[in-house]
C-alpha cells in the first residue's frame, strides 16, 4: 500500500524520520562549519535527498538553520535553569552541576553548542537575532550566578561579576570544542574532569596567594 504523501519520504523512509535525518546533518554542519560556509547541497548529498526536497521540508538555509538552533536553545536553557535551581553542596557546587547538565543537553549533538554561538550568521536577519536571543538568556543565567557567587565571597563589584561571566562563557566554549575532538569522552566522565581541574585550579590559587 502506498503511504500517503503527507507521511513518506524518499527511498521507503518516512518523511518524520527523513526530516530528523536532515535537521542531524544539519545542526552537525552548522556546527562545524559555520552558517555562512553551510550550504543546503553538501547537506542534501550528505542525507541522501535532492536540493529541491530539503527545501520543501524546511525552506530556505535561514529556515532550516533555525528548525536546528529552536531546540538546541530550548533545550539549553532548560538543562541550565534546572541546574541553578538546586541547593548547592561543596561536593557538586552549582557550576560543576551547570557543566554536567550542559554535557547531558549536549551528548550525541555536541557540535549543537557551535550552532548557538555562530559568529557568521548573516547581520540583521532572523537567525542573528534568534541566536542573540538564546544567547543573551544563557548570558543572563550565568550572570545570575556569577554574582551569586561573588557576592558569597564578598565581592559586590559589578565589573568582577561581568569578567567572570565572560570567562565562565569562554570556559564553556573551550571544553565543549575539547569534548568534540574526544567523542569517546560521555558527559559523566566529562564531569568528573571539571571537578578535578576545579580542584587543581583552587590549588593552584591558594599556592600563588601564599
Amino acid at each position: 500500500m502506498t503511504m500517503p504523501p503527507s507521511k513518506a519520504g524518499t527511498k521507503g523512509v518516512p518523511r518524520a524520520a527523513r526530516e530528523r535525518q536532515v535537521l542531524d546533518a544539519a545542526t552537525e554542519e552548522f556546527g562545524r562549519r559555520g552558517y555562512e560556509a553551510t550550504t543546503v547541497a553538501a547537506i542534501a548529498t550528505r542525507v541522501g535527498v535532492t536540493k529541491p526536497l530539503l527545501h520543501h521540508y524546511f525552506g530556505s538555509k535561514q529556515d532550516l538553520y533555525l528548525a536546528c538552533l529552536n531546540p538546541v536553545g530550548d533545550r539549553l536553557l532548560h538543562a541550565v535553569r534546572t541546574a541553578m535551581t538546586g541547593p548547592a553542596t561543596p561536593a557538586q557546587p552549582t557550576a560543576l552541576r551547570v557543566l554536567h547538565a550542559l554535557f547531558t543537553a549536549l551528548d550525541g549533538q555536541r557540535e549543537a553548542w557551535f550552532v548557538l554561538y555562530d559568529t557568521t550568521l548573516p547581520p540583521d536577519s532572523d537567525a542573528a537575532r534568534r541566536a542573540a536571543y538564546y544567547r543573551r538568556a544563557v548570558d543572563d543565567l550565568a550572570a545570575t550566578g556569577t554574582a551569586d557567587l561573588l557576592r558569597s565571597t564578598g565581592s559586590g563589584d559589578p565589573l568582577d561579576a561581568d569578567a567572570l561571566a565572560y570567562a565562565w562563557r569562554g570556559l564553556c566554549t573551550a571544553l565543549v570544542r575539547w569534548w568534540v575532538s574526544h567523542p569517546d569522552q560521555s558527559p559523566e566522565a566529562m564531569t568528573q574532569r571539571c571537578a578535578r581541574l576545579f580542584k587543581a585550579g583552587r590549588t593552584l590559587l591558594t599556592e600563588a596567594s601564599e
